[in-house]
């Protein structure tokens, strides 16, 4: 416990200046992009004269100085403000907090998917290389792995919502369905279900082929040859053994794969019209909305540090040497 302590208190004292850097790196360059919120907004409502530009321009505080701003931004952050959206009008912060829960459950849904079942296709691939079970799987896991994700869920679309029509084929819930409780948890998941599959099968060839390879070094090492002199059953020596020590890479994988699925829901929000977090990002680019990128920036990278972590603690518990030289 005292090892995985100092780990601790070591990860979270480093991602202060990380969290600096990413945001001030953001800030920065996207005040460097030509235009802004105001020029968004004034070609959607038809134009305008210099007068109204510089009148909001001043409203939202974006006549001042680049490093003005990014001062008074830094100061805010220090009272959990992000600032205020100029293309929704609305707090930064309100605006995500409604998005980001509906991106946490597609995401929380599709990860446990792909890594429990690719961990345990991986599991029966590997144990009994150069079968004809592992070569179908591998070729399997290699087709999904090489076919696109926008692809995949056009492909999943058209035929289970369109053609069978078995499935809802957009949105998070039913539009004013007025359901509670369990009816509307039921209709969530029926929304649910080609968005998660999508993203699962997306990533699930990756946790397939890593466990396999995994396992195929592990079954190379001198303990395993020790058990089966001991007499150990070939069932004991797989899950005991062999498949314990393949998760230490799996779950390296999974922290990469976890921040990276993040920016591939932009992508199946898109498809299935999921009013969620990567759906929100992809309107704050359309309207230049500089406050309520930089907010998602945050949000994004506070992400990747707590999946980063969550990975370097499971690291400590899966291996007694990681963090070992932090707690002397």
């Amino acid at each position: 416990m005292k090892r995985i302590a100092a780990l601790l208190r070591r990860r979270l004292a480093g991602a202060v200046p990380v969290l600096f850097i990413v945001i001030a790196f953001a800030f920065l360059l996207l005040e460097s992009a030509p235009g802004d919120a105001v020029d968004a907004y004034l070609v959607s409502v038809g134009g305008g004269d210099a007068t109204l530009a510089a009148s909001l321009r001043a409203q939202y505080g974006l006549d001042q100085s680049t490093l003005s701003r990014l001062w008074l931004y830094l100061a805010a952050l220090t009272h959990f403000d992000l600032g205020w959206s100029v293309a929704f009008d609305r707090p930064v912060l309100s605006l995500i907090g409604e998005r980001l829960p509906t991106t946490l459950v597609l995401m929380g849904s599709a990860t446990l998917l792909s890594f429990g079942l690719g961990s345990f296709l991986g599991i029966v691939a590997a144990s009994h290389p150069g079968s004809l079970r592992d070569r179908l799987l591998s070729m399997a896991s290699l087709t999904l792995y090489a076919i696109p994700g926008f692809w995949l869920a056009l492909l999943l679309l058209i035929v289970f919502a369109v053609d069978l029509r078995w499935l809802p084929f957009s949105g998070f819930e039913t539009v004013a369905s007025h359901k509670t409780g369990l009816a509307r948890l039921a209709d969530i998941a029926r929304h649910l279900v080609l968005p998660v599959v999508t993203l699962s099968l997306i990533y699930l060839a990756l946790y397939l082929r890593v466990m396999r390879a995994a396992m195929g070094e592990v079954w190379r090492q001198d303990f395993i040859l020790f058990a089966r002199a001991r007499g150990l059953s070939a069932r004991r020596i797989l899950w005991r053994h062999v498949a314990r020590n393949a998760l230490l890479p799996l779950v390296t994988v999974l922290g990469l794969q976890s921040a990276a699925m993040l920016g591939g829901s932009i992508i199946i929000e898109s498809v299935f019209a999921i009013p969620g977090f990567g759906r929100l990002a992809q309107e704050a680019v359309a309207g230049r909305d500089a406050p309520l990128l930089v907010g998602l920036i945050l949000v994004s990278a506070l992400f990747v540090l707590s999946i980063n972590l969550v990975v370097d603690l499971l690291y400590a518990w899966l291996d007694p040497r990681v963090g070992s030289v932090e707690a002397r």
